[in-house]
């Protein structure tokens, strides 16, 4: 966490990190049965014309740029306008494929068997495959980390320069970062816990998900989203309308 955190805050001087993860691909394993379509190992899966319609992407521009962006090779902090370019053909390619571009209706959606894959958070995976379960539905969702890489992040608790409660601050991180509260946090969110004391009192179950808490050999290709500034950030929201555009 600490290698990763060194992306915005180096030397890691200012961040406390609370939960972290992947974005990744969560299928349908009965539906690509019935659509004869194999598991995704990969982006460029999301690409596959027999998915048709039972496609769920992120409706977020560096997310859905990160799935074409590693599809094609390069860096999904790319600043090269002909590479994002590129990406943003791939997408408006695959356009006719996808059912939607989701945030949080992922989670009924897929839960409700109304897509065979969908590019997702891996927390939100946890949350999803626990309601299939509790609600005893015929069907299983897998995740996988693709193997072109993906985006791995990390959400950080920070105090600003000017906190007119500073110590109250400081506190309150002090009590997250309890083992106890961190564990019974990650129960509630079901995003993974990065405090190691936490992680122990998980259950074996959880602690062996390999979706949850990949083997670092997982993330070789993966990389954290950095800001690009003003400017770069213009082109990737200009070309994500004309990806939105009808």
């Amino acid at each position: 966490y600490r290698d990763m955190s060194e992306a915005f805050d180096p030397g890691n001087k200012y961040s406390v990190p609370y939960c972290w993860g992947t974005m990744g691909i969560l299928y349908n394993t009965k539906r690509l049965e019935e659509l004869g379509v194999p598991a995704p190992t990969k982006w460029a899966d999301l690409w596959d014309e027999r998915l048709s319609g039972e496609i769920l992407m992120q409706n977020s521009v560096r997310d859905t740029f990160t799935a074409a962006l590693k599809m094609l090779g390069y860096s999904l902090n790319s600043t090269n306008e002909e590479e994002i370019a590129q990406a943003r053909d791939l997408l408006i390619e695959q356009k006719p494929l996808v059912q939607a571009y989701v945030i949080d209706q992922v989670r009924d959606k897929m839960i409700g068997g109304e897509a065979a894959v969908a590019m997702i958070y891996s927390g939100e995976m946890l949350y999803i495959q626990d309601a299939v379960a509790e609600q005893g539905l015929d069907y299983t969702l897998e995740y996988v980390i693709p193997e072109e890489g993906t985006n791995y992040w990390l959400d950080s608790w920070v105090i600003p320069a000017n906190a007119e409660h500073k110590e109250n601050a400081e506190k309150w991180i002090d009590f997250l970062c309890r083992p106890d509260i961190a564990k019974m946090n990650f129960d509630y969110i079901t995003y993974p816990t990065p405090n190691t004391g936490a992680y122990e009192m998980l259950d074996d179950e959880l602690k062996n998900n390999t979706a949850l808490f990949p083997d670092l050999s997982k993330l070789t290709n993966c990389e954290t989203i950095k800001y690009l500034g003003e400017d770069v950030d213009a082109i990737y929201n200009d070309m994500w309308k004309e990806i939105k555009a009808d």
